[in-house]
């Protein structure tokens, strides 16, 4: 008969004999401290982190007491010390470090808990300047990267949800895993990284200079169910643009793909255009395939899917106002993938209960298209940063260059195609009549075959446009052979930025054709 045997201890186990605390997040911190002091460990800490510990009935040594020395400079410099950093970085199992640190009195630690000041909170709030130097945490990164350094004794803390996994190591195990310790070290690195990125992402919009040095930080949100394909893997980040759609859970539904993120984020970044007015967008492969505004939302959502109903199978639809049960049940007649709107009553979640496969966002109110942001794009051995196209020029300002005026319906609905043209792949063409696009040319190589595009799909309607029909194009006309095919298929007003050194002959082929043109100055390309 053989005997039980108990299961072997985790690799590289090490007990926290001393723990170094210094938050200003202070969500978890008694728990935590609770369950080192359980487990026998000294708690040595700084200023406002041992008052909450001592309030909370624990026992705390100050820093001030292991380096002989009180913090000075109201709080600026307090842990950097040799006792600190070198219990920090000194390595116990190395004799000459073991030595070394007897004769200068350091004794080491096993854990270093830190949350670094709110920088990047007080920079979302509006903070003035003065205020935000004083966030800029010196310390505690210089804590973080030396624990994190030193891992293989050493565990690092940089958050509150990280303590209970750490709780549950002491309780079960006893102490801390190296697996855990690697772990934490790369997550610490990676905070540090996207903390300064922060701060010096700051600096350089103050100095209104491209900087020398640049990152792209962002938080796991979370993994997603594949990447662009299958076989690709894939997750998302949060990277604090207010308004975002990165942040929004899915209430239902399958988990989301890369694909379906990037056709949500598109289909939400349009709707933001139309966001003081009941509106639909619906996007395929990061296109608008119809946009529409309506007394309510089924109607919206009518006349955009009208605009082409064949692209519309399987995509993204967006309203602008919260669901209704006329509204779910309108959307989810057709095959979608994902349905984003600021909110829905229980009626409209119940029928979209009914649909396990889509996924419904409820983001909140749309965000303001003309917030300003950054764009990233990853090329070969580097990336591209830019402002994120936040710009808008008004009907007011467009400068009529034609004999003939548009109509006021005419002018509405050049309003409308030209807010829906900044969001499609260029070459971009956008047609519109009766407050809906009729047809969308995208991504082609010529603006002429972008405009033969858009009105195939104009003339593959089952039926007509209400009114008359109108065209935006998302830069200037090269050529007078796109408004000559526009004109044939009956387009009667013209909406784009000018600029092109044939603009005179393009002008004089719509006085000819009898349009209207009015010119933006303002391009808006999207690749």
């Amino acid at each position: 008969m053989s005997t039980p045997t108990s299961p072997a201890a985790p690799a590289g186990l090490r007990p926290v004999r001393r723990a170094l605390l210094s938050v200003s997040d202070k969500t978890g911190l008694a728990d935590l401290a609770r369950a080192l002091a359980e487990g026998g460990a000294e708690i040595v800490s700084t200023g406002s982190t041992a008052a909450h510990l001592r309030d909370e009935g624990l026992s705390v040594t100050e820093v001030a007491a292991v380096t002989g020395h009180p913090e000075i400079l109201g709080g600026r410099v307090k842990t950097l010390h040799p006792r600190i950093h070198g219990g920090i970085l000194g390595r116990p199992d190395d004799p000459g470090h073991a030595a070394e640190m007897a004769a200068q009195g350091i004794v080491p630690f096993d854990l270093v808990a830190v949350t670094l000041y709110p920088f990047e909170q007080a920079l979302a709030a509006g903070a003035e300047p003065a205020e935000l130097v004083e966030q800029i945490d010196v310390g505690g990164p210089a804590m973080i990267r030396a624990a994190a350094k030193n891992h293989d004794t050493v565990a690092v803390l940089t958050e509150p949800a990280d303590y209970p996994a750490l709780i549950g190591d002491l309780r079960t195990h006893g102490g801390t895993t190296a697996a855990f310790r690697r772990a934490m070290a790369a997550k610490a690195f990676g905070r540090t990284a996207a903390y300064d990125g922060a701060i010096a992402a700051w600096f350089a919009e103050a100095l209104q200079t491209p900087p020398v040095w640049h990152m792209a930080a962002g938080r796991l949100a979370r993994p997603l169910r594949y990447g662009e394909n299958p076989h690709q893997r894939a997750a998302l980040y949060l990277s604090g643009d207010p308004g975002g759609l990165a942040a929004v859970e899915p209430v239902g539904g399958k988990p989301l793909s890369f694909n379906n993120v990037l056709d949500a984020d598109a289909a939400w970044e349009c709707l933001a255009e139309f966001r003081d007015e009941p509106a639909c967008v619906i996007v395929k492969h990061a296109n608008p395939c119809g946009v529409a505004v309506g007394g309510c939302l089924t109607d919206a959502h009518a006349r955009a899917l009208a605009c082409d109903p064949a692209s519309a199978f399987g995509g993204i639809v967006a309203l602008s106002r919260p669901l209704d049960r006329a509204a779910a049940e309108a959307v989810t007649a057709l095959f979608t993938e994902v349905m984003i709107a600021p909110d829905a009553d229980e009626e409209a979640r119940a029928v979209f209960a009914r649909k396990p496969n889509l996924r419904l966002l409820l983001a909140g109110e749309p965000p303001d298209p003309t917030r300003p942001g950054l764009l990233w794009r990853q090329v070969g051995g580097g990336f591209l940063a830019g402002d994120r196209d936040g710009g808008r020029i008004l009907p007011q300002d467009w400068r009529l260059v034609t004999r003939r005026a548009p109509t006021e319906e005419e002018l509405r609905d050049l309003w409308l195609a030209w807010r829906v043209v900044k969001h499609v792949r260029s070459n971009a063409i956008v047609l519109a009549a009766g407050g809906a696009t009729v047809g969308v040319g995208a991504g082609q190589m010529s603006r002429v075959d972008a405009v033969r595009m858009a009105v195939w799909k104009l003339q593959g309607r089952s039926t007509p446009p209400e009114g008359a029909v109108v065209m935006a194009s998302d830069a200037f006309f090269p050529f007078p052979d796109s408004l000559e095919a526009a004109a044939a298929a009956g387009v009667t007003a013209v909406v784009q930025p000018g600029g092109s050194v044939r603009d005179e002959a393009v002008t004089e082929a719509a006085d000819r054709l009898g349009l209207a043109m009015l010119t933006t100055g303002m391009r808006h390309f999207r690749h």
